[in-house]
């Protein structure tokens, strides 16, 4: 006897294929019914024998599509309708859609496969693609995932394409972005402002002439341009730099294929598994190779795989085996990805310029991950991770989370689902400021939420741009969170961890403190249900210039040194520092433009200062990038002390012994280690005094200090030993790009504002 039953997917389950898998396993189990895109997921109605559904329902938990990703299976029973056959029926739209937009995917080896096979109608095309792989949140306009609401609605199919695409044992069967070089759209080359090849081969070969020839082309990608040219060609690499005001921070890199990465970096399991993941994101590794101009004074290299069909096409042709691929723009600006934007702000940078005719709906940059010592680490989540949910809140009221103005990222929290956007930036640049507000509208409109029905949730500092922008925005409620706490909260939210007591480090560079003061060494104890109580800090000290210090790291030293007794001449060797250090040391003495500060990253910046890094930086972190750098090359064992008394880590006996080895000449590499084991050390001393204290065995750091490899490294043996239960961030990045996602979660619990505490 038939039986109905009516089944909702919800998860990533749109664009992945999943609905010619449903179709393909109604069909094997001799079920009729339909299946459709619904606003909330994936839609079934299966009509059939109980035995068959059972089976039914069994393969769709255990063997879902490859992208697929199922978060929640419902199940009800329907009446029967007396279908005859099984069907794929249009989508609906009927309410607020909260279906998860798929990432974008890296070409598959069929798709491979056929992109080499000369016998095949999509030899050579840039844009092949098929249900398992190819652009998703790179092309979507609109929920539910169809072609109209896709970049490829410009493109109708042609007969070949849409017998595939209506072939439900073909894997292109409701593929949305279909395409062949018949009717799909193509690419071309442009030289000085004129299109100089307007066909798919011929603009490939010459771009990879162009590149071998140490040229620099700016060439069209799923998020926007990249910048690229040989990694190998050293006089390239400093062109480059030249062009785009990129004075050190180091390059991406395309290798062609695992091997050639062998070549460059220590290829551990560990990283080959993120390099070959789904996400394909750029990936930190300690390099092998030296190529001069990409990394200065880093022994680390940012590598990727190739992900497109068209970069597989490029190395093909012949371009250099490792390319720089960098994101198209001059410093400090956000990446470009509109033509006509591209062709104005690059035409001083890129000698041509690689153009596929398919726009490019929103930026979305490489992301970039490390293998840690506490697991994967995600440093900038973007292409191949956003919008993906990261987290399953408990509330269905929408959020609007908006993040923090470094490293910015939005989370827009749809029936209890928290969807991370993708990295924006730094909201101090007025491009970057207005694809922050593109990408406010892009994820409330994709979701269909009115602007009045949002809680709308922000930083505390009052002078954020992106607490500016929530204060203009019209919606129902507003609530401000402390950046540190949202720092902890990032990392139990991604766990779904509400109610666990925990001791919590935040460790970064600046943050607006309950105190107005600015934090950044902070300890709290308590839940993301309760609130976090702020319970240690690192010892206050004094900020001269304010936020300038933080380009300034001289400035930043001079705030910790004046706690210090019986200095050295600072402006004699060893030390030799600038004039800026004496007048920050004026504007203490007078009291003037100087702020309190527990910040950690200032204090390895001053380490970096002490120890010769006392130069402007030229991008984020880079003072106590290079201090990591400098004392990876030592295997000194000693620690600098770093004491913990009075909820307070002391860091004048740490900075006491940075310089007296200084000035008695012990290399630089070995005081930076013994600094970096200090650290560590008084962290570890800190973490188990107060654990006890609050009967907490659960550890949670987050911020961006914690992106400090070696730093984890060496707690990491320490903390075990203890057995604590360490929680990292893994979904967001545990510097400023997660912050959005701690607010959101600490903005559902409504509670008074004990300590400054987060309230809803």
């Amino acid at each position: 006897m038939a039986i109905a039953r009516s089944i909702r997917v919800r998860g990533v389950v749109q664009g992945v294929g999943f609905r010619p898998f449903v179709y393909r396993l109604a069909q094997a189990n001799m079920l009729t019914g339909w299946v459709l895109n619904g606003n909330n997921g994936v839609e079934i109605h299966l009509e059939g024998v109980e035995e068959n559904l059972a089976t039914f329902v069994r393969e769709i938990k255990m063997r879902p599509p490859a992208a697929a990703s199922i978060a929640e299976i419902q199940i009800e029973s329907a009446s029967c309708e007396g279908l005859s056959d099984f069907t794929i029926r249009e989508s609906e739209q009927l309410d607020r859609p909260t279906a998860r937009v798929s990432p974008d995917l890296p070409i598959c080896d069929d798709c491979l496969t056929e992109l080499f096979d000369p016998t095949n109608k999509r030899y050579g095309y840039p844009y092949i693609n098929c249900t398992n792989c190819g652009p998703r949140y790179s092309v979507i306009h609109a929920l539910p995932y169809d072609r109209p609401n896709t970049t490829m609605r410009r493109w109708p199919m042609d007969h070949y394409c849409s017998h595939e695409y209506h072939d439900p044992v073909n894997r292109r069967f409701h593929a949305q972005p279909v395409a062949c070089p018949a009717c799909g759209p193509k690419h071309s080359l442009i030289m000085d402002g004129v299109t100089t090849i307007s066909d798919d081969t011929g603009a490939i070969e010459r771009t990879a002439q162009l590149l071998r020839e140490g040229k620099i082309v700016a060439i069209k990608g799923l998020g926007g341009y990249h910048l690229a040219c040989d990694a190998r060609n050293a006089e390239a690499n400093t062109a480059l730099r030249e062009r785009k005001f990129r004075k050190e921070k180091p390059f991406a890199l395309m290798a062609e294929d695992l091997e050639t990465v062998r070549g460059l970096v220590q290829l551990t399991h560990d990283v080959e598994i993120l390099l070959t993941s789904s996400a394909r994101p750029i990936v930190l590794a300690s390099k092998k190779l030296e190529l001069a101009g990409v990394a200065p004074e880093n022994n680390e290299l940012g590598v990727m795989l190739p992900y497109t069909p068209l970069h597989h096409l490029l190395f093909a042709a012949g371009a250099p085996d490792v390319l720089v691929m960098t994101s198209a723009n001059r410093s400090s600006e956000p990446i470009a990805y509109e033509d006509e934007d591209a062709l104005e702000r690059l035409s001083g940078i890129a000698d041509a310029f690689l153009v596929g005719e398919r726009p490019i709906p929103r930026r979305v940059d490489d992301s970039v991950a490390r293998a840690s010592a506490f697991g994967p680490m995600i440093l900038r989540r973007a292409r191949g991770y956003a919008p993906g949910a990261v987290a399953m809140l408990p509330t269905k009221r929408p959020i609007l989370a908006v993040g923090a103005d470094l490293k910015n990222t939005i989370t827009l929290v749809v029936d209890g689902q928290a969807f991370v956007s993708q990295h924006i930036g730094d909201l101090d640049h007025y491009q970057s400021f207005r694809a922050f507000d593109e990408t406010v509208t892009d994820l409330i409109s994709m979701y269909n939420v009115r602007c009045e029905d949002l809680l709308v949730v922000h930083d505390c500092h009052p002078q954020y741009a992106s607490t500016t922008h929530a204060l203009a925005l019209p919606c129902s409620s507003r609530c401000a969170v402390q950046h540190h706490r949202a720092h902890i909260a990032s990392v139990l939210a991604e766990r779904g961890e509400w109610e666990a007591k925990v001791v919590g480090v935040s460790f970064d560079g600046t943050g607006y403190g309950d105190d107005g003061t600015i934090w950044g060494g902070e300890f709290f104890a308590g839940s993301v249900q309760q609130g976090f109580t702020r319970v240690a800090h690192l010892r206050q000290a004094v900020l001269p210039g304010g936020d300038a210090a933080s380009q300034y790291p001289i400035q930043a030293a001079a705030g910790f040194l004046s706690q210090i007794n019986d200095l050295p001449d600072m402006a004699t060797a060893p030390f030799s520092f600038t004039p800026r250090y004496h007048d920050a040391v004026q504007l203490i003495d007078r009291g003037v433009r100087t702020f309190s500060t527990t910040s950690m990253g200032r204090l390895f910046d001053t380490a970096a200062v002490l120890l010769g890094f006392v130069r402007q930086t030229t991008f984020e972190g880079q003072a106590a990038i290079w201090l990591e750098q400098v004392a990876k090359g030592s295997s000194a064992t000693d620690a600098y002390p770093f004491p913990f008394a009075n909820y307070e880590l002391d860091f004048r006996p740490l900075l006491q012994s940075v310089i007296r080895d200084r000035t008695r000449g012990r290399p630089a590499r070995e005081i930076a280690r013994a600094f970096q084991r200090g650290i560590a050390q008084g962290l570890y001393s800190s973490i188990k005094t107060l654990c006890e204290e609050h009967g907490s065995h659960t550890l949670v750091l987050s911020g961006g200090v914690f992106q400090n490899e070696l730093l984890l490294e060496d707690l990491k043996p320490l903390l075990e030993a203890e057995h604590l239960q360490v929680w990292t961030n893994h979904a967001v990045p545990p510097n400023d790009g997660g912050i959005s996602l701690g607010q959101a979660a600490l903005a559902v619990f409504e509670q008074s504002a004990t300590d400054g505490a987060a309230y809803a």
